[in-house]
């Protein structure tokens, strides 16, 4: 099948966070698109026809109107320029959700490393000792960060939210209760009261599929 170049096409996995991230912002922002499967168990990742879209050999990556694009934040980043959706209504703003995408490719990542050895790879338990202390500071500062506020940018929704989520969804898979953070608890259930949200292994599908909401 021949792909529209002006359709927004995403290439991901439905295990995958960083995948979690734009699937999210583009259900939520409504948009129509076509996701492509990247079958991570079998390697498919690292396959030559792969490689030629995401050098990188990760999901996701993202093609639209002639350009690839890969890294999850820097997807968000430009979905939210082009569509204009959870951009930040202020310059301030914009600026700020962007600011929390890179905070989170350092820090909340660490949330993602703890579930993939909880449950992907079996490491070391020093590696876990120094990884999860790292994970839970993470989850403290958002937490923090969230007190007296709905979002973390602004008065409403920003991709700021949706890439910070999207890397701590899978949280309670490397054995971290949100119970334990009560802001980013009531947080997530704001995020989960938006129109069009829904959780990694609901809204990701495991075959190539044509979204058109």
């Amino acid at each position: 099948m021949t792909q529209d170049p002006a359709r927004l096409t995403l290439y991901g996995s439905f295990t995958s966070s960083s995948s979690y991230k734009p699937m999210l912002y583009l259900s939520l922002a409504r948009l129509p698109f076509s996701f492509r499967t990247v079958n991570l168990k079998f390697g498919v990742q690292k396959q030559p026809d792969y490689l030629a879209i995401n050098r990188y050999g990760q999901v996701p990556a993202l093609r639209h109107q002639g350009l690839t694009i890969a890294q999850s934040n820097v997807i968000l980043d430009y979905l939210a320029r082009t569509t204009g959706h959870f951009a930040g209504t202020t310059e301030q703003d914009r600026w700020t959700a962007r600011e929390w995408l890179s905070w989170e490719a350092d820090a909340i990542t660490n949330v993602a490393k703890v579930r993939h050895y909880s449950r992907f790879r079996a490491v070391d338990p020093a590696v876990m000792d120094y990884f999860r202390p790292l994970a839970e500071a993470a989850l403290t500062f958002v937490d923090g960060s969230l007190k007296g506020r709905d979002w973390l940018v602004g008065d409403s929704p920003t991709i700021a939210d949706i890439g910070c989520w999207g890397r701590m969804v899978f949280m309670a898979e490397g054995g971290m209760d949100i119970a334990n953070w009560p802001n980013l608890l009531a947080w997530s259930e704001r995020l989960r009261a938006l129109p069009g949200f829904a959780l990694p292994y609901d809204l990701i599908p495991k075959r190539d599929t044509e979204f058109d909401p």
